[in-house]
């Protein structure tokens, strides 16, 4: 009996024991972290697919905004920028036929007449007579640049006409040198005129017009053409001399510009589908960057299809 008793109490002890016993697997954080685990693994695999195209999205090729500083980016805004600045107006050209009967004589007499005397003034003459020549002529033209410095209201560049007219005169031998570009004074040529001092107070272009003899030009800059007369002092020769000798004095002076010059024109026209157009995109080009960049020394584009400056 006693045997049968105390087996009875070992039986209830052990499976007393074994139900207060820790069960880690059995557990009910155990069993919600095991129902858990499977959870974001699904998950993962059902957003995936989801996640692909925004990676896409954030791939280097997409635009940047500025404001998070990608270089590449505002590289390319700054260079569509200045792209777009450098884009010259279009010029009206109302009288096309007559500008294109022009510009065939003026054409005409260039490769007929006033290149084949450059070419052979050129063999004749060394360039740096013509060199001398030219700065000759250009120094004569003082009166026309001072003038559109002061409309201008630049006293800067009315003093540095100024300084070069009264260096070159006394110390270039009338003009022939120019010491006063060199590296002790620095004095340049202002690349003015009263077109583009029109141009800088705000008057428009006008329309193209093609002048005989003189080439390029527009409604607003032709009024070049009267300042040249008026305050170009060879003009003035007829009142010491006879009538022919300014103009025989102006020709000269075409024939020694267009030495220096022989083969740009026959180069812009050789690469142009329409040369007449060719030239006047040219010209409004130049003349356009002559009042946006006032001041500055800006090469001249074409040689006797368009008016040049002094």
């Amino acid at each position: 009996m006693k045997s049968f008793l105390f087996a009875i109490m070992l039986f209830a002890f052990i499976a007393v024991g074994c139900a207060h016993a820790p069960q880690v697997a059995s557990s009910p954080a155990t069993v919600a972290a095991s129902q858990a685990q499977p959870a974001p693994a699904a998950a993962t695999q059902e957003e995936m697919p989801a996640k692909a195209p925004e990676t896409t999205v954030k791939s280097p090729e997409a635009p940047v905004s500025p404001e998070k500083g990608n270089i590449n980016n505002d590289a390319s805004l700054d260079y569509a920028e200045e792209v777009k600045e450098e884009q010259a107006p279009a010029i009206a050209d109302p009288i096309e036929p007559f500008n294109r009967s022009m510009f065939e004589f003026n054409d005409k007499l260039y490769f007929w007449l006033l290149k084949p005397v450059a070419q052979g003034y050129k063999a004749v003459v060394p360039e740096e007579a013509r060199v001398s020549v030219k700065n000759f002529f250009s120094n004569l033209g003082f009166p026309i640049r001072f003038l559109s410095c002061l409309l201008q209201a630049d006293a800067k560049c009315a003093a540095t006409e100024v300084g070069r007219f009264t260096v070159n005169t006394v110390w270039g031998i009338g003009g022939l040198m120019d010491p006063a570009a060199g590296k002790d004074l620095n004095l340049q040529k202002q690349d003015v005129d009263l077109g583009q001092t029109l141009g800088i107070w705000g008057v428009g272009q006008g329309f193209y017009i093609v002048w005989p003899l003189m080439g390029s030009s527009s409604a607003r800059d032709s009024i070049d053409i009267a300042g040249e007369y008026f305050l170009y002092p060879a003009s003035y020769m007829s009142l010491i001399a006879p009538w022919y000798v300014w103009p025989v004095v102006r020709s000269y002076e075409e024939v020694n510009r267009t030495s220096l010059r022989i083969g740009d024109y026959e180069a812009l026209k050789s690469a142009a589908i329409d040369p007449y157009v060719a030239v006047r995109d040219a010209y409004v080009q130049y003349r356009w960057k002559k009042i946006k960049l006032k001041g500055a020394p800006i090469e001249e584009l074409a040689p006797s299809g368009m008016r040049m400056e002094r």
